[in-house]
């Protein structure tokens, strides 16, 4: 449509990156809101839609997919100002900046890597700086956007169909988003479908409200404590998988707990999906490359259980899991089922996860706890 507002094509280096910080508990809420906009726009969502789910407004959508085309994920980090002038001159925080992103044995240095005393003599000796401190040093450095991070590891997508698959896959968001007309062939019902799991019973890490250190009253019956969870403990119960998929349209989900996930157990619940719908009615099914969701040479049950019930397997490309949509659901069963609990048993913890899906189904469309959402989530 001319005149749409949408992210520019994006490589899939870049889609994990932006899955990996809407996915990241910590950092800048800012971020994380920008960031999902702009990867529900790669995903084929348009404005208005985003602007539903991310409780915003058409303008804030609009102008946070214009600064990423420009500026890239640059434009995802607030900038704020204010404070005292900058002690270094703008020449010497560049050379300061390069020199940390540097590695020392470019040098001629011993060494693999930078400490904040190491980088600061070589600074002076090499004449960037007369003199700098350590702590200062680690502001200017925090000040232009550079930290002390853990080396990771990436991957690239080697699918040698990966704009086809992807292709397919945002033609069927955008059937469900209204956006296209749907052909003869095309299915009525868009399903996203993952695992998630493994579900192990252990003390998980979470936050929550409590009493400020200093306002926490003296010792004595009555005190305020801070929630505590065991440091030590034994998984010996085994795990649970739970099996997940998202109708787009009804903006629904459907989930059973299961204590394996092989190709039996998802034909099981491809089999529970397809028993939802009408059998005249085609369905869709979005779903990752997971050995158990293929057909092969030897074992061909899963495309001969879709060719014969009328249902469409729409896989991501390899390692492109964040163009699957049930992904930013999985981000809030995380967060208010398992952050910060404790359960003891796979029935206790079976049933949280069970209870959340139909709380989060029956509110989905209340409009109430929409707009006390929304005003809890602006930035």
């Amino acid at each position: 449509m001319a005149g749409r507002v949408q992210v520019r094509d994006i490589s899939n280096d870049e889609g994990n990156r932006l899955l990996r910080i809407v996915r990241r508990s910590s950092g800048s809420v800012v971020t994380w809101r920008r960031a999902q906009m702009v990867l529900l726009s790669a995903q084929g969502m348009d404005v208005a839609g985003i602007a539903e789910v991310a409780f915003t407004s058409l303008g804030r959508v609009r102008a946070v997919i214009h600064n990423f085309n420009d500026d890239g994920f640059d434009s995802l980090y607030p900038r704020y100002a204010g404070g005292r002038p900058p002690t270094f001159t703008l020449p010497q925080r560049h050379e300061i900046k390069k020199m940390a992103l540097s590695r020392p044995v470019d040098h001629g240095l011993p060494f693999s890597t930078w400490s904040l005393s190491k980088l600061a003599e070589f600074l002076v000796a090499e004449g960037v700086v007369d003199d700098i401190s350590h702590e200062g040093l680690r502001v200017l450095l925090r000040e232009e956007g550079v930290s002390f991070q853990v080396i990771k590891t990436w991957k690239q997508s080697t699918d040698p169909d990966f704009e086809a698959k992807k292709n397919r896959v945002l033609e069927l968001y955008d059937l469900v988003d209204g956006k296209t007309q749907p052909g003869v062939d095309d299915p009525e019902v868009v399903l996203c479908m993952d695992e998630f799991g493994p579900l192990n019973l252990l003390p998980r890490p979470g936050r929550q409200w409590a009493p400020v250190a200093s306002k926490t009253p003296p010792r004595g019956d009555g005190r305020q404590r801070r929630r505590r969870r065991r440091a030590t403990y034994r998984r010996t119960l085994g795990v649970r998988h739970l099996f997940a998929a998202y109708d787009l349209g009804a903006d629904k989900i459907y989930g059973h707990i299961k204590t394996n996930k092989k190709r039996v157990t998802f034909l099981a619940f491809c089999r529970y999906l397809r028993s939802l719908y009408p059998p005249e009615m085609r369905i869709a099914i979005v779903l990752d490359n997971f050995s158990p969701h293929l057909s092969t040479r030897v074992d061909s049950r899963v495309g001969d259980w879709a060719r014969d019930n009328n249902v469409e397997l729409a896989y991501v490309p390899t390692n492109a899991s964040w163009l699957n949509r049930i992904e930013a659901q999985f981000q809030a069963l995380r967060y208010f089922t398992l952050d910060g609990t404790d359960h003891r048993s796979h029935d206790e913890q079976n049933s949280m996860i069970r209870r959340y899906i139909r709380w989060r189904n029956a509110n989905a469309h209340d409009t109430t706890l929409r707009e006390i959402t929304k005003r809890a989530n602006v930035a």
